[in-house]
C-alpha cells in the first residue's frame, strides 16, 4: 500500500511493505539542478578542448619554431605599415587607398621566400598591366562620346576578362602566373568600371600602385632578412629525406618478411614507422612541384646559384616515387594471407637481404651525393655490386624449382615406382600456391633494382647540370704529385748505389 504526504522540500513516497517497514524515496532533482549540471558539464567539455587545442598548437610550435617565426614576422609586417594610416605624409600621398597596402601584406606573405617573391611580383606586374590597360580603355570610351563609352568598356572588359581567364588553363601560364593573371582580371575589371564615374582615374590607379609597391617591397624585405626559409633549400632537404627513407623502408620490408621471432611491442612499433617511411615519398608530389616553382623566383642563395636545375629534382622525385610503389606492393607481401613455407623462405633469405642491402646502399650514397652536392666515387662500384647481387638472385631463382618440384613422376600401372619412390622427393615437392609468394617476392626486389638504377641517372643528371663536384679532386692532385716524385726518387737511389760500387 502506497502513502503519499506532502513536505516542504516536495513530495515524499513511501511505500509499505508487508512486514510494516516503509522505504522512503529520494525526490527528484529540481529543473533548476538540472540545468546547473548540464552548464557544469558544458563548461568542463569546453574547458577540455582548448586545453587540447592549445596542446596541439604547443607541440606544433615545438616541432617547428620556424611557423612561430613566421607567424612573428606577418605580424611585424602588419604593424610597419599599418602606420601609413597614422603617418601623415604618407596619408596625404596615398589617401583613402592606403588599406591596400595592408590587405597586400595579408595576401601576399607566404611561409618561404619563393612563395612570397611569386606572389608579390605577379601581383605588382597584374596591377600595373591592368591599370596601364584600364586607362588606355578609358580614354577611349571618353573620346567616343557619353552613348558609345560605356559600350567601349563593357566589350573591353569581355574580351579582355575572357582572354586572361583562359589563359590561366594553359600549363606554363598556370604553373608561374596564374595568380597574377588573377590578380589582372580584378584590377582590369575594378579600374575600368569605377572610371567610368571617378573623374580623377589616374590618380586613384597611381594611389593603389603606390601602396601594392609599399607592402609587397615590406614583405620581400622582412621575408628575406628576418630568419628566410628558402623553398629552393627545403626541396633540397626533401629529396635527401626521401631518399633515406625509401632504403630504410625497403631494409625493413625484406628484413619482417624473413623474421619469424617477434620482438617487443616498442621496438616493433619503430620498425613499423621506418616500414611506412615510404608513404610519405608517395604523398609528395604536389609539395614537391609547388617548391620547384617557388624556387626558382628566389635569387642565389646558399649552395644554389641563380640557374640552378630545380626541375631535374621534380624527375628525381618521380624515379623515388616508382621505386616507393613497388616497396608498397613489397610491404603489402607481409600481411598477405598466402604466405610462403619457411623451408623455402629460408632458402631465398639470404640472397634476398644482400640484394636489398645493396639496393639501400647505393640509395643512401645517393641521398649522400645530393646532399654534400659532390659527385660520388664509389656508386659505379655500389651498383655493380646490385647488379651482381641480381645475377645471382636470378641464378638461385633458375634453380629453385627444378629442387622444389620432383624430376619424374610415377607412371600409372607400375605400382613398385608408387611403392619404392624415395621418401626424399616426395618431402621436397611442394604446391604451386606455396611457390608463388616466393616468385611476387623475387620479382619486386628484382623491379627495385632496375628502378633504382632510373634514381641513378636522374641523380647523375643532376650532378652534371649544377657542376657538382667530384669527390676525390685533392687525392687525385696528390697522387698525381706524388707519382712525378717517385721516379726522381728511384734515379737517385740507382745513383747512388752506382757511386758506392765504384
Amino acid at each position: 500500500m502506497v502513502h503519499e504526504k506532502e513536505v516542504a522540500r516536495g513530495l515524499e513516497w513511501r511505500i509499505k511493505v508487508e512486514d510494516g517497514s516503509s522505504n522512503a524515496l529520494a525526490p527528484e532533482a529540481g529543473f533548476s539542478r538540472r540545468v546547473l549540471r548540464g552548464l557544469k558539464g558544458l563548461i568542463a567539455g569546453l574547458v577540455l578542448k582548448i586545453w587540447k587545442f592549445l596542446k596541439k598548437s604547443w607541440d606544433l610550435g615545438h616541432s617547428d619554431p620556424r611557423k612561430v617565426i613566421h607567424c612573428l614576422k606577418v605580424g611585424a609586417a602588419l604593424t610597419v605599415v599599418s602606420l601609413v594610416y597614422y603617418m601623415n605624409p604618407l596619408y596625404e600621398g596615398v589617401g583613402g587607398n592606403a588599406m591596400w597596402a595592408v590587405m597586400t601584406v595579408v595576401v601576399v606573405f607566404e611561409n618561404n621566400v619563393g612563395a612570397t617573391l611569386y606572389k608579390c611580383l605577379n601581383r605588382v606586374c597584374g596591377t600595373f598591366l591592368a591599370g596601364f590597360l584600364a586607362i588606355g580603355v578609358h580614354w577611349v570610351a571618353n573620346e567616343s562620346g557619353e552613348q558609345i563609352g560605356p559600350y567601349v568598356v563593357g566589350v573591353s572588359v569581355f574580351v579582355l576578362g575572357s582572354a586572361a581567364t583562359f589563359s590561366r588553363f594553359i600549363p606554363s601560364i598556370k604553373s608561374r602566373f596564374d595568380y597574377g593573371t588573377m590578380i589582372f582580371i580584378l584590377t582590369f575589371s575594378l579600374v575600368s568600371v569605377s572610371g567610368y564615374r571617378v573623374d580623377k582615374l589616374f590618380d586613384m590607379a597611381h594611389q593603389r600602385l603606390s601602396t601594392i609597391i609599399i607592402g609587397t617591397s615590406l614583405c620581400i624585405l622582412i621575408s628575406m632578412i628576418i630568419c628566410p626559409i628558402w623553398a629552393g633549400q627545403e626541396l633540397y632537404t626533401m629529396m635527401t629525406r626521401n631518399m633515406d627513407k625509401l632504403a630504410t623502408s625497403l631494409d625493413g620490408c625484406v628484413a619482417q618478411y624473413f623474421n619469424s621471432n617477434g620482438g617487443s611491442t616498442d621496438g616493433n612499433k619503430e620498425s613499423n614507422k621506418d616500414v611506412l617511411g615510404y608513404k610519405c615519398v608517395l604523398s609528395s608530389k604536389a609539395s614537391e612541384e609547388s617548391m620547384a616553382n617557388f624556387a626558382r623566383w628566389e635569387p642565389p642563395h646558399g649552395r644554389f646559384n641563380f640557374r640552378h636545375p630545380w626541375r631535374q629534382y621534380l624527375k628525381i622525385g618521380t624515379s623515388l616515387r616508382s621505386c616507393a610503389y613497388c616497396i608498397e606492393a613489397l610491404n603489402s607481401c607481409l600481411d598477405s594471407e598466402n604466405q610462403a613455407p619457411e623451408h623455402l623462405k629460408k632458402r631465398i633469405s639470404n640472397n634476398s637481404l644482400k640484394l636489398s642491402s645493396n639496393c639501400s646502399s647505393v640509395m643512401k650514397e645517393l641521398a649522400n651525393v645530393v646532399k654534400t652536392m659532390k659527385k660520388s666515387s664509389t656508386i659505379d662500384l655500389l651498383v655493380g655490386e646490385m647488379n651482381s647481387a641480381v645475377q645471382e638472385f636470378r641464378n638461385d631463382l633458375k634453380s629453385f624449382p627444378t629442387s622444389s618440384f620432383p624430376q619424374s613422376l610415377p607412371e600409372a600401372g607400375n605400382t613398385q615406382n608408387k611403392n619404392t619412390e624415395p621418401t626424399s622427393t616426395r618431402a621436397d615437392s611442394v604446391s604451386l600456391m606455396d611457390i608463388v609468394p616466393i616468385v611476387t617476392l623475387a620479382s619486386l626486389l628484382i623491379e627495385i633494382a632496375s628502378r633504382i638504377e632510373g634514381v641513378v641517372e636522374a641523380v647523375e643528371e643532376l650532378a652534371d647540370l649544377a657542376a657538382f663536384k667530384p669527390v676525390a679532386t685533392d687525392k687525385t692532385e696528390e697522387n698525381q704529385h706524388t707519382n712525378k716524385i717517385v721516379p726522381d726518387q728511384h734515379k737517385e737511389e740507382e745513383t747512388l748505389k752506382t757511386l758506392q760500387k765504384v
